[in-house]
């Protein structure tokens, strides 16, 4: 049977960036791996970013979203049916970061998926700096996705201290405790590591870390007021200006209460990729990228965002739409 892993995290996690770690490692192995991507928003960003490890043995699929629960899981269950004869070693899921878990569990116990697929590892990845205070939402996906992980990695743990591991450690348990969840997880039963020096040995324990069923109180349905994303398409602006606009959006209260800003922009030579949260921004050429910016949040404001995307760009053809969160 095929193992299918699924890679869970909040907003801004760090999903994609372990992925391509991860599914790197597999297809030095002699492994042929398909990616799916399961976004529910209008671009795929995600799928931008991985979009260099296309080759003869790693394949990307999406899922498209934008719509109910009930037709997001058919999409999910037909999806794998179109893999199951392809040949593949091994499936690696990234879900979006309001994805519920649950929806992975139903679908693999169907018929006939369940004749060609068995759950690999749940692996699920937190920033090591999370911040203390969430939205409701975002608290409910945080613990009931570390109800159900084999693993919990860290991520960006090299930019973090003891203090930092701690509080997030004691803001995951809380969490879990939030949903009414009896499972207390450990520093220990945390891998908390430079991912650039993760080993072969590392990433077979991943691999094989399997999952973990604790029940938990599902109640956060009905509190999705506000949460949305927007799409800002169409933006040129001077790099140094990009640089300046980008954090103080996070403390720009006309504009709402910003998680994340992900995306590309043109420039001179190229291509530059955006990936950021109120810690901190990144900004690195690429080769390849579109031109749209992301801004997923809390009640957010379009008049204020394009107060700021708008009047600094350099592109008449600048466009902005939101997507509720579904």
């Amino acid at each position: 049977m095929i193992e299918i892993d699924l890679i869970t995290g909040i907003l801004g996690s760090g999903k994609t960036t372990f992925i391509k770690k991860y599914v790197g490692y597999m297809l030095s192995k002699g492994m042929k791996v398909a990616i799916i991507e399961n976004d529910h928003g209008a671009v795929n960003v995600d799928m931008m970013l991985l979009k260099d490890m296309i080759g003869e043995n790693c394949h990307i699929e999406t899922i498209a979203g934008g719509c109910d629960a009930e037709c997001h899981q058919r999409r999910f269950k037909t999806k794998l049916i179109s893999l199951a004869m392809q040949g593949f070693n091994r499936i690696v899921m990234e879900p979006s970061g309001i994805f519920d878990v649950d929806e992975f569990f139903d679908t693999l116990n169907e018929s006939p998926v369940d004749r060609w697929y068995k759950i690999g590892s749940i692996i699920t990845i937190v920033d090591a700096m999370l911040e203390d205070k969430l939205t409701r939402q975002l608290e409910f996906l945080l613990g009931s996705q570390v109800a159900n992980t084999g693993k919990i990695i860290f991520s960006k743990a090299q930019l973090a201290d003891k203090d930092n591991y701690n509080n997030t450690l004691e803001h995951i348990n809380r969490a879990l405790g939030e949903i009414k969840c009896v499972r207390k997880v450990r520093l220990e039963n945390v891998l908390i590591k430079d991912w650039n020096e993760l080993t072969d040995a590392d990433m077979e324990s991943i691999m094989n870390c399997g999952y973990d069923l604790y029940s938990y109180e599902k109640d956060w349905q009905d509190d999705k007021e506000g949460s949305s994303t927007f799409y800002i398409m169409h933006v040129r602006m001077e790099l140094d200006k990009l640089k300046e606009i980008i954090p103080g959006l996070f403390t720009e209260k006309a504009c709402g209460d910003i998680f994340r800003i992900k995306g590309f922009m043109k420039v001179e030579n190229g291509w530059i990729e955006v990936n950021a949260t109120r810690q901190k921004t990144t900004i690195e050429k690429i080769d390849e990228g579109q031109e749209v910016f992301i801004v997923i949040g809390e009640k957010l404001n379009q008049e204020g965002l394009d107060n700021v995307f708008k009047t600094n760009n350099l592109n008449d053809e600048y466009i902005s739409i939101e997507s509720v969160i579904q």
